[in-house]
């Protein structure tokens, strides 16, 4: 095991800890890739001879200094590649450390009973076709001939995927700076089935969103949704906006199109997160022009609910489908 895939819990508002939670993994290794808001992947290759410790325990030594420090509690994933990491990250509970051995034969046991949606870039289309033939787990998967999976999702799709699920993890970490984004994450209580709560949900995170880049006086030019599901497999979509925008309005509508393109049918969603990307200062952004009275209405109406949030809190004022 080499590489660490770790999740900080942070609180939606608090994302601007996370460079100073990068530094701490710095303090073990320069390879460091943010994966905001709130996680990280470290290549720990070289630091266990340095520091005279095993992977397992640099990840321990990572987590009490979170806590003694910074007063955050994390999850780690550990593996042998990126993609071990991160999927053992999904199966660690907050406050533990998952851990992947080297090997092949580790990481097929590791693979062999998740469902195949657990895998990186098996989005809800795929991995229903995968279930029809049967090929519902990633060891299933695994042990199927390549020829029959490049037939179900295409030839170089099909051996990417029949790759992955033996294990074979071709990823490497790309140390970056923490990109500039804000978050809103919607939990349910229960996982849920109801297509209008989540949309309700992402109605709620976009006027969050939106809320907080006009009170930051930035503008986004790109939205992420990743959705969790009950069992423990995501699926993420981005979407490049056609102009940068912190109009509430705007950032619901490109949410519902990113829900709408995962095609969910029955799917229990455990969480919905919304994130802002390619955040620029307000003042630098074009805006096209439009001559739409009722567009500039609702923009004039929404300076005034955020200077009543200001006032009087962020549940002042908001949609009546989230106040019913």
């Amino acid at each position: 095991m080499t590489i660490l895939c770790v999740r900080f819990q942070l609180a939606p508002m608090y994302e601007a800890a996370l460079p100073g939670l990068l530094g701490l993994l710095e303090e073990f290794t320069p390879v460091v890739e943010a994966l905001p808001p709130d996680g990280a992947l470290a290549d720990l290759r070289g630091a266990g001879r340095y520091f005279g410790r095993d992977t397992a325990e640099l990840a321990t030594v990572i987590r009490v200094r979170a806590l003694a420090h910074h007063g955050v509690d994390c999850a780690i994933g550990a593996g042998p590649g990126p993609m071990l990491a991160r999927m053992a990250l999904r199966e660690a509970a907050p406050g533990t450390i998952r851990l992947v051995p080297e090997g092949r034969t580790a990481a097929a046991e590791f693979l062999a009973g998740l469902p195949v949606g657990a895998l990186p870039r098996v989005g809800a289309v795929t991995a229903r076709t995968l279930c029809e033939y049967g090929l519902d787990t990633v060891g299933k998967v695994a042990g199927a001939p390549l020829s029959t999976v490049q037939r179900l999702v295409g030839a170089r799709a099909g051996r990417e995927l029949h790759e992955k699920a033996n294990g074979v993890d071709r990823g490497r970490v790309v140390p970056n700076g923490v990109s500039r984004s804000l978050v809103a994450e919607r939990p349910f209580t229960r996982d849920e089935l109801d297509p209008d709560r989540h949309r309700r949900a992402l109605l709620s995170a976009a006027e969050e969103l939106g809320s907080r880049l006009r009170n930051v006086g930035r503008v986004c030019g790109a939205l992420t949704l990743t959705t969790r599901y009950a069992d423990r497999s995501s699926t993420t979509r981005s979407r490049t906006l056609a102009e940068p925008t912190a109009h509430s309005a705007a950032l619901t509508t490109e949410a519902y199109r990113l829900y709408e393109a995962l095609g969910l049918q029955r799917a229990r969603v455990r969480a919905l997160v919304l994130r802002a990307e390619g955040l620029t200062p307000a003042e630098q952004a074009s805006r096209q022009l439009t001559f739409d009275p009722v567009d500039d209405k609702v923009r004039r109406i929404e300076e005034v609910a955020d200077r009543a949030r200001a006032r009087f809190g962020p549940r002042a004022v908001m949609p009546g489908t989230l106040a019913a």
